[in-house]
């Protein structure tokens, strides 16, 4: 089924079932500077940024837990940027009826940010299809926009991407948009060095046919050629299925002795890893960072979970600098809870955008100033490390986490340094 959104600029979105095709562009996205969107000054002292996240369904656990972490930044830096005050909206790209993000949902987040003039900055998507709606409506009004969680390497990188990506989702012909989070050109390697760690020789994949799902196992099916594994499949599955029995099967025909699925926990990962370990039962089963969350690890079973083996780039607690570790201390403190693996990427996210307000100085209210500042951004200390901002909108940072689960919960087993 095709469902179609317009933006309030007149950008056409289609919405596809397995997952979105977003308005071209026949200029190149350039991030060397220069106004060719919308931008404008926002003429007031208070600034508005809003967050969008996917609140309903087994997502809201990891969505609170990200905006927790952006309140927790805004709260430290007083809700203050020199002489700006900064307001934060959270608004919910989920919808009951779906149990996940939904298209309509994200356009007209997008579309509400977009034409409140006070917008200076928008903290999503989480999932990156969802980005690939959001980024041309934003992209036309000229807002900084940067992603907690968002991997696909098609929103930034032509490399491994799809054809027109990413210049498809920047109309206006520059770059709006970046992200905190290594993409999937890293996890992948990732994904494949942990696979070969645990001695995995033929390899079936499956996803869940959204854009960083499919996205992210066309990169391990790439990665784990070139590292020397047998692919023995590359299958979408039905995320609707009762149940993937027939499916669990095939693959044990084939003789995997190890299979990855690259999606969300919300597309029917929970009943997918129940069959492949029932079927498979020697077989190791490999998630990525979409499945890194406690509505996956506390409802796959005590059998699936001595099988499982996750990659997240959050990292242990004491692998970060002090601020990072003072980051876990304070959010216990403050939330009664231990975070979700996205929260402390929720934090960085509004923590840098606070930074592009502050380096723009005086210009902080124009929209177009504050981008200019976020993709200027270099060594910056921050909570996850020493990092800068590459012309993409990308992050320098690549360690990634290996994971276990024990008793329903996610555990730090290792940091992974990619073989790409």
């Amino acid at each position: 089924m095709r469902v179609r959104h317009v933006a309030a600029s007149g950008c056409l979105l289609a919405a596809l079932s397995f997952g979105v095709a977003a308005c071209g562009s026949s200029s190149k996205s350039d991030s060397s500077g220069g106004s060719t969107g919308s931008s404008a000054d926002t003429g007031s002292t208070s600034l508005t940024i809003y967050s969008s996240l996917p609140l309903q369904g087994d997502s809201r656990p990891q969505s609170v837990s990200v905006n927790n972490g952006e309140e927790l930044a805004l709260e430290k830096a007083g809700g203050k940027i020199g002489k700006f005050t900064i307001n934060y909206k959270k608004l919910d790209d989920a919808t009951a009826a779906a149990g996940k993000w939904d298209p309509g949902a994200t356009s007209a987040d997008a579309r509400k940010a977009a034409q409140d003039k006070s917008t200076i900055a928008y903290l999503g998507e989480f999932n990156s299809g969802s980005s690939a709606i959001s980024i041309p409506i934003l992209n036309e009004a000229g807002i900084l926009q940067i992603s907690p969680s968002n991997t696909a390497v098609g929103l930034t990188r032509s490399q491994g991407a799809d054809k027109g990506e990413p210049d498809k989702y920047y109309p206006s012909g520059k770059r709006t948009y970046g992200r905190v989070v290594p993409a999937d050109h890293i996890q992948a390697a990732a994904q494949v060095t942990y696979q070969k760690d645990n001695g995995c020789t033929k390899l079936y994949i499956l996803n869940d046919k959204e854009v960083y799902g499919k996205g992210l196992a066309d990169q391990v099916v790439s990665n784990a050629k070139t590292q020397g594994l047998t692919v023995l499949g590359n299958d979408g599955i039905d995320p609707k299925a009762a149940n993937y029995r027939a499916l669990a099967g095939t693959i044990k025909s084939k003789g995997a002795d190890c299979v990855f699925f690259g999606g969300i926990t919300q597309n029917n990962a929970v009943q997918l890893w129940k069959d492949l370990n029932a079927t498979l039962p020697q077989a190791k089963l490999f998630g990525p960072d979409g499945v890194a969350e406690s509505a996956f690890s506390g409802k796959i079973g005590s059998k699936a979970e001595k099988m499982t083996y996750i990659t997240n780039p959050t990292l242990d607690p004491k692998l970060y600098p002090q601020s990072g570790q003072d980051f876990f201390k304070e959010y216990q403190a403050k939330y009664g809870a231990t975070p979700e693996p996205y929260a402390i990427y929720g934090y960085e996210a509004m923590s840098i955008a606070l930074q592009a307000i502050k380096d723009a100085g005086d210009k902080a209210g124009d929209r177009q100033a504050v981008i200019d500042a976020f993709f200027k951004i270099k060594d910056r200390q921050s909570v996850l490390g020493t990092y800068s901002i590459d012309p993409n909108g990308d992050t320098t940072l690549s360690d990634y986490g290996g994971n276990r689960i024990q008793g329903g919960k996610l555990t730090f087993d290792k940091v992974i340094k990619a073989k790409s």
